[in-house]
């Protein structure tokens, strides 16, 4: 058995310790990455510092810039197991997390689940069926009621139409009787009417006017003519 192996059995058995919640566990995970994050600052600091030593001592003192790479080296090594590391700790923080995720909807859909059933155990189909007819008659009942409210009643007054009639018009007869005696008929001229024309001027007057119809009837003519061409 490892040294590795050893040091985790040792550690306790699961028996005697009780398992951490996952947000105690995620919290860990992040102090861890927040310690191997100072971790690699360091040493890329410290990796900088060495190469400008190396640079500095160059062929003047060989000895001195070896040692620097040979430091250099090992912080980078240790540099390159923290990002190992830090990609094992992400991919186990993110696997904690959809594990958490996928046990608290779990719960959730459980708790849902149980309260879905209490709510269905109080539910009788054949009582739903029931109540939905009995939905529907009323619906039924109440567009009959409201069909014959919206029907038009005709009740019989007994009157006759024709005398109704007769009244009618006699009530209109004397509404224009009055309107006839407010009318005010216009007043008489004082002025003498004017002189008869002689009869070279009427003559003339009506020889223009037979002219006038003569040209009306014949511009008639020639408009019915055009009609009827164009419809045929």
């Amino acid at each position: 058995m490892s040294k590795l192996g050893k040091f985790f059995k040792g550690g306790g058995s699961s028996k005697t310790r009780a398992a951490p919640s996952p947000q105690e566990a995620l919290a860990r995970l992040r102090e861890t990455e927040e310690m191997l994050g100072k971790k690699q600052e360091y040493l890329e600091n410290r990796i900088q510092r060495e190469l400008s030593l190396a640079k500095k001592h160059g062929t003047q003192n060989k000895r001195a810039a070896l040692q620097a790479l040979k430091r250099k080296k090992r912080f980078e090594k240790q540099l390159t197991q923290i990002d190992g590391t830090l990609s094992t700790i992400e991919f186990q923080r993110e696997a904690l997390e959809n594990s958490h995720t996928n046990t608290e909807v779990l719960r959730n859909m459980g708790f849902a689940a149980k309260a879905m059933k209490a709510v269905h155990e109080n539910m009788d189909l054949n009582k739903i069926d029931d109540l939905m007819q009995d939905i529907t008659e009323q619906q039924d009942i109440a567009q009959e009621i409201s069909e014959a409210f919206s029907q038009r009643v005709g009740f019989n007054d007994g009157f006759d139409e024709d005398e109704l009639m007769a009244e009618l018009e006699e009530l209109e007869q004397e509404e224009l009787n009055k309107k006839m005696t407010n009318i005010r008929l216009p007043n008489v001229p004082s002025s003498s009417l004017p002189a008869q024309p002689d009869k070279a001027s009427a003559s003339s007057f009506a020889h223009r006017s037979r002219a006038a119809s003569s040209r009306r009837v014949e511009d008639e003519d020639d408009g019915i003519k055009q009609l009827a061409a164009w419809a045929t």
